[in-house]
């Protein structure tokens, strides 16, 4: 049990690494992690299972090199995966335009085809007309004429039309040979997306596989209680230390910073009140108007109050947080950053205080 305290040390740079989810595994656009640091040194006082906790901890919270590795191939996959992407677009649409061309060109390549067939088809005509006329007795000389004027018209269509017609097969194979080329590419482009994306698949289970940060914390968190049952019976002051101000027990230290600069790092600023005497517990119940210092239960008083030697705080294993120099609420971002994430810490709310978090819930 606490009281509300507003604490507001300066703020520390810490260098970032959270490990991510393997829920958010499957999006798509990545951040590299790197390991932060090694673990709080623990004094040789602190019990075994306090420095199991810690150390379990310090392995959820660090991912390994060969996690490290993959995730930096997925980063660097996930990014030639946004380029293929532009490049299927790309080619899809080039491949759209060269099948249009390419229709185009065989109707214009059969229309002067067509066109020169019939130019042929009307110069023969022309010519066995003048052929008839010119044998026709008696002569007649208009029609002759006639017929001349008529070949030689003929004549010169087909020309025409076998020079569009040339041209039109030529653009013909010109478009057959672009439609080609567009399709060769865009099926290179989407064998490479493939490709890409099937590795990304596998390196995602990859991942998954390696991911052993929830049975770490578990672990740890099955730990907790024994942990707060042997601190107390071997607790001594030396066996805390400064996390941005706020004093706890090195066997949290490592975790509680990572929380403190994580959340910082999503723009929620974290702090708070750790560590107190017993001294400063008496005079905190005697302040809380607590009926009797020793005996009377916390909830007699005017906030809850734990009894001396009692209190998480007494052993640095509890923090009352504050965000901004002001007690967390139940509507605060602080503590909806803290309820989604605290656990990835191994911290835990004790449900009638949002202000206050431990590794029990204690």
């Amino acid at each position: 049990m606490t009281t509300r305290q507003d604490v507001r040390p300066a703020p520390q740079p810490f260098f970032r690494a959270r490990r991510s989810g393997t829920a958010t595994l499957a999006a798509v656009l990545a951040v590299a992690l790197t390991v932060a640091g090694t673990p709080e040194p623990v004094s040789a006082s602190v019990p075994k299972v306090a420095q199991k906790w810690s150390s379990l901890m310090y392995h959820s919270l660090t991912p390994s090199p060969a996690y490290l590795r993959i995730r930096k191939t997925l980063a660097a996959q996930r990014a030639a995966l946004v380029t293929q992407s532009a490049r299927v677009t790309k080619g899809r649409t080039a491949h759209a335009a060269a099948q249009a061309e390419f229709a185009t060109a065989v109707t214009a390549d059969a229309a002067a085809r067509t066109r020169y067939a019939i130019a042929r088809e009307s110069l023969a005509s022309a010519r066995n007309r003048l052929a008839v006329v010119s044998q026709q007795r008696p002569r007649n000389g208009g029609a002759v004429a006639g017929a001349k004027v008529t070949v030689t018209a003929a004549a010169k269509s087909v020309t025409t039309s076998s020079v569009e017609a040339r041209k039109a097969a030529v653009a013909l194979k010109a478009a057959q040979a672009a439609a080609r080329t567009a399709t060769t590419y865009l099926d290179r482009t989407v064998v490479a997306w493939q490709r890409t994306s099937a590795a990304i698949r596998t390196n995602q289970q990859r991942l998954i596989a390696l991911d052993r940060s929830a049975q770490y914390a578990a672990q740890a968190a099955a730990l907790s209680r024994e942990v707060v049952t042997e601190v107390r019976a071997t607790f001594k002051v030396a066996d805390t230390t400064s996390v941005n101000g706020i004093t706890v027990h090195r066997s949290v230290a490592f975790s509680f910073r990572r929380m403190i600069a994580d959340a910082q790092a999503d723009g929620v600023a974290l702090s708070g009140g750790g560590f107190r005497t017993k001294k400063q517990q008496i005079a905190l119940r005697k302040s809380n108007g607590c009926p009797d210092v020793w005996t009377a239960p916390p909830s007699s008083c005017r906030v809850p109050t734990a009894i001396p030697g009692r209190s998480l705080h007494e052993l640095g294993l509890a923090i009352d947080m504050t965000s901004g120099g002001r007690t967390l609420t139940s509507d605060s971002a602080g503590f909806r950053w803290l309820s989604e994430h605290a656990d990835e810490y191994g911290f835990v709310n004790l449900p009638s205080e949002p202000w206050h978090w431990s590794i029990t819930g204690g």
